[in-house]
């Protein structure tokens, strides 16, 4: 892995060279020092063959992820000036989990090359989230997941894409790099510089929220420019398989089929409506056209667990900003680059709880759960209250934690939930107006480790710390 993440060092040194920033030399030692650290270790454990077990996928994607951060760290450490080590781990953690927190000010000035790595970092990112949901944490079991394996019966096996991981990635690359090439059109064509274009479209597909500018896309003050990048963030956030059958079929049937699909853009919908008229009756825009502008992009934004920003919106009514996290928390579909709970679990929480009612009524009754057509068998449904579970312990433990450091309940708040959910901005000094450049070093390695959990369905990470995990 360590080899293969030698080869992403390509995109900013082209960059470099076609942008004559004069740092092509860095690129050129990071991925060296890649190259080396990966053959050390294969010639140090070419004696060692044996076939991997289920648990040992749980530790080979939290190291991959880690050592990955590691070394994205060391063109930010080697260009940068007066970077921490901390900050500059921050930096590389928070584009390859696609968060998008940044610590870095001063965007617009930043080297070409350095910015493009930036933005890098959350395609590749992305790229390796969806082959992670589709691929490999439905064999390991993880919070409900293994309800998308290949051999699942029923209407999930018309999902099929291919009996290997090395085929099921290489259909769903297809899609993400038809998709993004398709975006970066779009955005060029509507007034982006080919730069700026590249940069947004590969942020908008791992739904991480890097941008070339401090003011984020508010920078362009421009509706279409908005309009595309909305487009961009919900195909994002919703199964690239999906969009794989749908292209290879030329059909959108199974978007239509799709309960997620449809959950996702009702409520997204519904949220977009309603803080437009909150804003309209606020004062907050003084046409419904403005407001419901601003109100689309913003929830699309931060719903999608994206986190670009057009306005502040720190400055609106204290119900728009808080709906607008708590949506980061559940909209995005599972087998998307999207953080948070996802959909799926949402909808399956609902049936069970809905079930539970009934039961209360009809104690003798046998009510099976169905999200959509399928039948949910109850080991997945415990599974799914596992990870609840865990995900509102862990909020709520890093939280506290946060707030033994010194910040106030909002600010901890909002960047825990901000962190685990992979969206970026929180609310406050975190917030679109902000960055995370004022917490101290402990704060920033708090909410780098709630962005880790997050990205890996916090399930695969924790186990690492169960005794029954190292036991032979």
């Amino acid at each position: 892995m360590t080899c293969v993440f030698a080869v992403t060092f390509i995109a900013p040194l082209v960059c470099s060279v076609i942008m004559q920033d004069g740092l092509w030399t860095h690129y050129i030692a990071a991925s060296g020092a890649n190259l080396v650290v990966g053959a050390a270790l294969v010639v140090l454990t070419r004696t060692e063959k044996r076939e991997l077990k289920s648990r040992d996928g749980f530790l080979l994607v939290t190291l991959c992820w880690l050592l990955m951060s590691l070394s994205a760290s060391i063109p930010f450490l080697t260009i940068i000036q007066g970077i921490s080590f901390t900050d500059a781990y921050f930096e590389a953690l928070s584009g390859l989990t696609t968060t998008g927190s940044t610590v870095l000010t001063g965007l617009d000035k930043l080297p070409p090359s350095i910015n493009l790595w930036r933005h890098a970092l959350h395609w590749f990112g992305g790229i390796g989230i969806i082959v992670l949901a589709v691929a490999v944490l439905p064999f390991l079991g993880v919070g409900g997941m293994s309800l998308y394996k290949a051999e699942t019966p029923g209407p999930i096996k018309d999902e099929k894409l291919t009996p290997r991981i090395t085929g099921t990635a290489r259909v769903v690359w297809i899609s993400y790099l038809g998709i993004t090439a398709i975006g970066i059109l779009a955005l060029k064509i509507v007034g982006m510089s080919w730069f700026d274009a590249v940069c947004h479209a590969f942020s908008a597909m791992g739904l991480g929220g890097f941008s070339t500018r401090d003011s984020s896309v508010g920078y362009f003050n421009s509706g279409l420019i908005e309009f595309v990048l909305i487009v961009l963030m919900v195909v994002a956030s919703l199964n690239f398989a999906k969009h794989f059958i749908a292209l290879r079929d030329k059909t959108i049937a199974p978007y239509l089929k799709d309960p997620e699909v449809r959950a996702i853009f009702l409520v997204l919908t519904v949220s977009i409506l309603g803080i437009s008229i909150l804003l309209l009756a606020n004062g907050t825009y003084s046409t419904f056209g403005e407001a419901l502008r601003h109100s689309a992009f913003s929830v699309v934004s931060v719903a999608t667990t994206t986190g670009f920003a057009s306005q502040n919106w720190d400055l609106w009514p204290v119900f728009a900003p808080v709906w607008m996290l708590f949506l980061s928390c559940i909209l995005c579909s599972t087998g998307s680059t999207g953080g948070g709970i996802k959909m799926f679990r949402t909808l399956l929480l609902w049936k069970q709880a809905g079930r539970e009612m009934k039961k209360i009524v009809h104690p003798s009754a046998v009510i099976p759960i169905r999200v959509g057509s399928q039948v949910i068998a109850e080991r997945i449904t415990a599974s799914v209250l596992a990870f609840i579970f865990l995900y509102f312990s862990v909020v709520a433990i890093l939280t506290f934690v946060l707030l033994l450091s010194g910040l106030d309940f909002i600010v901890a708040f909002s960047s825990i939930v901000a962190s685990i959910n992979n969206l970026g901005p929180g609310i406050g000094p975190t917030g679109p107006a902000g960055n995370y450049q004022g917490l101290t070093d402990f704060q920033t390695w708090v909410c780098a480790v709630a962005m880790l959990l997050g990205r890996l369905e916090i399930l695969g990470v924790l186990v690492l710390f169960s005794p029954t995990f190292w036991r032979k």
